[in-house]
């Protein structure tokens, strides 16, 4: 069962919550020269004759992404919607590891990475690394100078979606994105650092965020629009925002989302998407919603944790597949759930010195830049961090294993073997929905 005590703690205690990095929270505002406008049989070319910029086509998608003046919108008789700016927050707090250990593999931190212990990842990689799928990555960057992550970064498919300038592969926009990406593909044949749950397979970067926080709606559809166009098997989006007003989101950017997701699912991209980390019951929050997890043809994942893990002591407090006390649940948005991260709020608040072991440790690169905002570089390391952020990568890199040894898989038929080889969870199908990811599982089928 759920320590209820545990997950009230958290959800009642804005300053506990705000010291914690847990995972990625987006807020929103409209935009003034951005628009999402409907395609219907126009071309790009048509809609630049209008005097609009177009930022993205997403026209296989019935959408255009536009830059320019709303009364030059009105004149196209097309229905549109301002894009919406997104302000991202992937936690304030990290836990920064400079630890070495023993191992059973190569690895020397693989001893104190219980996610990937507990999903038995070195029993999967005896099957496949993952060779040969592709991930997209639609977050801050993945930094492909991290010496756990160069080998997996396509520097040429990778996309920098937002305005800034500052390029791709990088992490010029946080270190969110290489901690998700290290969790998909960290290098397990370097003898340093960390291992990925599909190190053999390849990373996208597509960068929509900035260093200042700054995206949008328009640009993470268009990214996963672009993870489709390249057959990126799996795309995963680490990022997402709650509550929104179902009234606000209205019916122009439900139906924009539901066929961009439904595009990209189509054309054979499993999109494994972060469900949250407000303590909230998506099943029965009445007029809310949570977006992108709740679009169509998402993989809702919810996080899991221990309590205890390296604490010293004999057991644990909390399973490693027990609810983390942070992560949404509703059985209408949780597919599956999986490794996050947990801790004991109390340990935290009191700084003991292993609470952080709860978390999950995996790759982070610090961005630096000079007194213009230029991006300088970043510096590799590696961290502890805990959120449904981390929990929806370690699915992606799943049904990277099972696309690796299976390519000629569709991505429902991907989703339906994950589901159907998950393990039981400790808690009810609303923390799990299908179950806890179970890599293992879903290859002994093949």
């Amino acid at each position: 069962m759920v320590d209820r005590s545990r997950r009230d703690v958290l959800k009642f205690s804005g300053a506990l919550l705000g010291g914690i990095a847990v995972g990625s929270t987006v807020t929103a505002a409209e935009s003034s020269d951005r628009f999402l406008l409907e395609a219907k049989k126009r071309s790009a070319s048509d809609v630049e004759a209008d005097g609009l910029d177009v930022v993205a086509d997403l026209s296989e998608a019935g959408y255009f992404l536009v830059e320019g003046a709303e009364t030059d919108v009105e004149a196209t008789k097309g229905k549109y919607a301002p894009d919406i700016e997104l302000s991202f927050d992937g936690g304030v707090k990290r836990v920064d590891a400079d630890v070495d250990a023993e191992s059973a593999t190569d690895e020397p931190r693989y001893p104190l990475q219980w996610d990937k212990q507990v999903q038995d990842i070195p029993t999967a990689h005896e099957t496949t690394r993952g060779e040969g799928a592709r991930v997209a990555i639609i977050d801050s960057g993945v930094d492909a100078a991290h010496p756990d992550l160069a080998h997996a970064v396509n520097e040429d498919l990778s996309v920098n979606f937002t305005d800034d300038g500052q390029g791709a592969a990088n992490a010029a926009g946080g270190y969110h994105g290489s901690h998700v990406g290290g969790i998909v593909a960290a290098n397990d044949e370097n003898e340093a650092g960390v291992v990925g749950t599909a190190p053999g397979a390849e990373l996208v970067d597509c960068r929509v965020f900035s260093a200042a926080g700054g995206g949008s709606f328009g640009i993470v559809l268009a990214a996963i629009a672009y993870s489709a166009q390249i057959d990126a098997d799996v795309a995963n989006l680490s990022l997402g925002a709650y509550p929104v007003p179902r009234q606000s989101l209205g019916t122009f950017y439900g139906k924009a989302l539901n066929s961009v997701m439904t595009y990209a699912n189509s054309q054979g991209t499993l999109l494994t998407i972060s469900t949250g980390n407000d303590a909230a019951d998506l099943q029965h929050d009445k007029n809310f919603i949570s977006i992108p997890n709740e679009g169509a043809q998402a993989v809702g994942v919810s996080a899991t944790g221990p309590v205890g893990f390296g604490w010293g002591d004999d057991g644990l407090e909390e399973a490693p597949d027990s609810p983390a006390n942070y992560t949404n649940y509703g059985t209408n948005a949780v597919t599956l759930s999986a490794p996050g991260g947990d801790y004991d709020p109390e340990a935290a608040e009191a700084d003991e010195t292993t609470w952080y072991y709860d978390l999950v440790l995996n790759t982070i690169s610090i961005p630096s830049f000079d007194d213009d905002g230029n991006y300088l570089g970043a510096t590799p390391t590696y961290s502890w961090i805990a959120g449904t952020s981390m929990a929806a990568p370690q699915v992606a890199g799943a049904a990277a294993l099972v696309k690796s040894e299976a390519p000629d898989m569709n991505a429902n038929q991907v989703e339906s073997l994950l589901k159907r080889t998950a393990a039981d969870g400790t808690g009810g199908k609303e923390y799990h929905g299908s179950g806890f990811v179970n890599p293992v599982g879903a290859l002994e089928e093949l």
